[in-house]
């Protein structure tokens, strides 16, 4: 198995001490890894530890991901709805609570490894960039800084912006791009800010990514109408979001993909192609019956 496969166990034995009800899931998404994603994996963990966390501590953030989620998901069958609609309501028990929002970070990036939805949707991402897109980058919500790194490693940008609100956040992919040595020439620029209030020094950005921020906001429409005003026909756009997906933070409920897709088409952004994942071993059309989640990533372009 070697040191690399070992580190990957010793972090899934403490993942299980924490939850082991989680076994049979961990286990099959291990099993599940490609050669790739492992090496990503045991590089991510790497990281972490290089950065002085313990694998308990990244078992125990992973967990605090999944069993909020697991208690988001019981109000939300019982409620049909999210348990908070406004910013305010998560804004300090989430966003501006630093050892929280790390801890939200890490487990979140580390489901990008275990998670089959959000592996494959890693996959679209790289699939589906444009690479060696010169211009300008923005990135809405970087958060763990994910697809920051990926984009830098695809484009050849000469310029790329973050724009989060979440000073961790904001730490997080500062310190992630540094570790990682992006080999890049591009003027990189991670700032903590209002996506509202932040005024750009150019008319379009040549590449907008925003994952997984739509959900999180009170008002969907005005962020997507902003996105196609810093764009022009030759932009490549990628958003993804979720429907009838409870997390401690989520506050806008999408319940169908159409939901999203009709928002999309009023805001001026029409969808060249798309990657959805449905609750494992359901269709989507089951998912929006039984009001299961299901995660979506969209290419756009400005019309």
């Amino acid at each position: 198995m070697g040191e690399g496969g070992d580190l990957i166990q010793r972090f899934a034995a403490e993942v299980l001490a924490e939850n082991p009800t989680h076994r049979s899931f961990v286990e099959s998404s291990l099993a599940g890894l490609s050669d790739d994603h492992r090496r990503e994996l045991l590089t991510y963990i790497g990281y972490c530890t290089d950065r002085g966390l313990s694998l308990g501590y990244l078992a125990n953030c992973y967990s605090t991901i999944t069993i909020d989620i697991q208690m988001e998901q019981i109000y939300f069958k019982r409620h049909k709805k999210y348990r908070y609609s406004t910013f305010k309501e998560v804004a300090d028990q989430v966003y501006y609570d630093d050892e929280y929002m790390k801890k939200y970070m890490y487990g979140l990036a580390l489901t990008y490894f275990l998670w089959p939805n959000h592996v494959a949707m890693q996959e679209f991402f790289v699939r589906t960039f444009p690479r060696g897109r010169r211009g300008s980058y923005l990135e809405i919500g970087p958060g763990h800084g994910y697809y920051l790194r990926r984009a830098a490693d695809l484009g050849n940008f000469a310029r790329m912006t973050g724009v989060d609100v979440s000073p961790a956040s904001v730490a997080l992919s500062k310190d992630i791009m540094q570790y990682y040595g992006v080999e890049t020439d591009a003027d990189i620029d991670i700032q903590q800010a209002d996506f509202f209030q932040y005024s750009p020094d150019r008319d379009a950005f040549s590449c907008i990514v925003m994952g997984e921020v739509l959900e999180h906001v009170e008002n969907p429409r005005a962020f997507l109408r902003k996105i196609r005003e810093l764009s022009d026909p030759d932009t490549h756009i990628y958003v993804t979001t979720c429907t009838n997906a409870p997390a401690v933070d989520h506050i806008f409920l999408f319940s169908t993909l159409d939901e999203v897709e009709t928002l999309a088409g009023d805001c001026g952004l029409a969808i060249t192609d798309r990657f959805v994942a449905p609750y494992n071993g359901k269709s989507v059309a089951e998912c929006e019956a039984e009001r299961l989640p299901v995660n979506v990533a969209y290419v756009m372009r400005a019309e």
